[in-house]
């Protein structure tokens, strides 16, 4: 009996981690398109238009990028907390 709680629990530890590693995928690609693409990529299109009384393009690549991560950062601290509780890993 012992055997099928261990596969059990398996199964579920990698179902937990392929959803940690999807979260982590999607919030880096983010997180490169934006500090690359649009910091040095993009730039030249994007200094077409202004925010702030500064071209897009040097605004994303001075303040933009840094405060895309901090957003990143936050939002991958509340999707794994959501998916801690799902999992019931979370710290109570």
């Amino acid at each position: 009996m012992g055997n099928l709680q261990d596969v059990a629990v398996n199964e579920r530890h990698q179902q937990y981690w392929r959803a940690n590693i999807k979260i982590l995928s999607v919030l880096l690609t983010i997180w490169f398109v934006v500090s690359y693409g649009c910091g040095i990529l993009f730039v030249k299109q994007l200094n077409q238009f202004q925010f702030a009384g500064f071209k897009v393009g040097f605004w994303f690549a001075q303040q933009g990028s840094m405060i895309i991560f901090v957003l990143l950062i936050v939002a991958y601290i509340i999707l794994m907390n959501k998916l801690d509780k799902k999992f019931d890993v979370d710290e109570k």
